[in-house]
């Protein structure tokens, strides 16, 4: 594992930033794996500023997103698909058809998760895939016990991660109990891998993932196995973690 440390949530979205830029400008055919929640916020404006200053362009670019609830259409505000249009998509020079998430009201759920996997193997593989990281250790939406050889799936949400995504909805009832999410061996696939980590929250799990065992009870800790994995976190991140605390 290749650990950054900085100082804050926007120094580590500035670096990822950096790496990922210099990365599209290596590979303009890059395909991207993509991550929602709070933590690449701050990475997806500055990427929308770098489109817009020239910089780099998505126009070559295909992007997969890890997951998507099941339930929600990409018209609901509370939709992945809604969250990555809003914070990225519409506003970069990125063609719709390089665009994929998981379909959420697909009818054949299964079928679902079997055809987007077959779509990341056609495109070659995810070059590089960003992450955040769960509270409870989940990377995508594999909630801890996900078998570490787990391709595209159908997953019951963990209580923890729903009470941790109750803010987006107006009350807990509202947050789906299902997602389709890529397996920790498709995650596992991918070239590059970018764990992007803020706050002192996290610091626990954090310490877990670089330092504890691999085990499927903290299914980030894989991880340590990846060839080519980068670590970008910050001081309250690693709080907690030895040698970097």
């Amino acid at each position: 594992m290749n650990i950054i440390k900085v100082k804050d949530y926007p120094a580590m979205s500035e670096k990822a930033c950096e790496i990922i830029t210099k990365h599209m400008k290596s590979n303009k055919r890059s395909v991207l794996g993509l991550a929602t929640g709070s933590t690449p916020e701050g990475l997806y404006e500055k990427l929308v500023h770098k489109n817009k200053q020239g910089e780099i362009t998505f126009q070559y670019t295909s992007t997969f997103n890890l997951d998507e609830y099941i339930g929600l259409d990409k018209n609901n505000p509370n939709s992945y698909y809604y969250f990555m249009n809003e914070h990225l998509f519409k506003h970069i020079d990125i063609p719709e058809k390089q665009i994929h998430l998981p379909n959420g009201m697909a009818k054949n759920k299964q079928q679902e998760c079997d055809n987007y996997e077959q779509l990341i193997k056609q495109a070659g593989n995810i070059d590089l895939q960003i992450l955040g990281l769960g509270l409870n250790g989940h990377i995508g939406f594999n909630e801890p016990k996900t078998p570490f050889d787990q391709r595209t799936h159908i997953i019951e949400l963990d209580e923890s991660t729903r009470q941790a995504n109750a803010r987006f909805f107006n009350s807990i009832d509202d947050v789906p109990t299902e997602a389709i999410t890529m397996g920790i061996a498709t995650i596992m696939g991918s070239k590059k891998i970018v764990l992007l980590v803020s706050g002192e929250k996290k610091a626990e799990t954090l310490a877990k993932v670089i330092q504890g065992e691999v085990t499927e009870d903290v299914p980030a800790s894989i991880l340590q196995k990846h060839a080519d994995i980068t670590v970008i976190a910050d001081e309250a991140a690693l709080s907690k973690t030895k040698g970097y605390n």
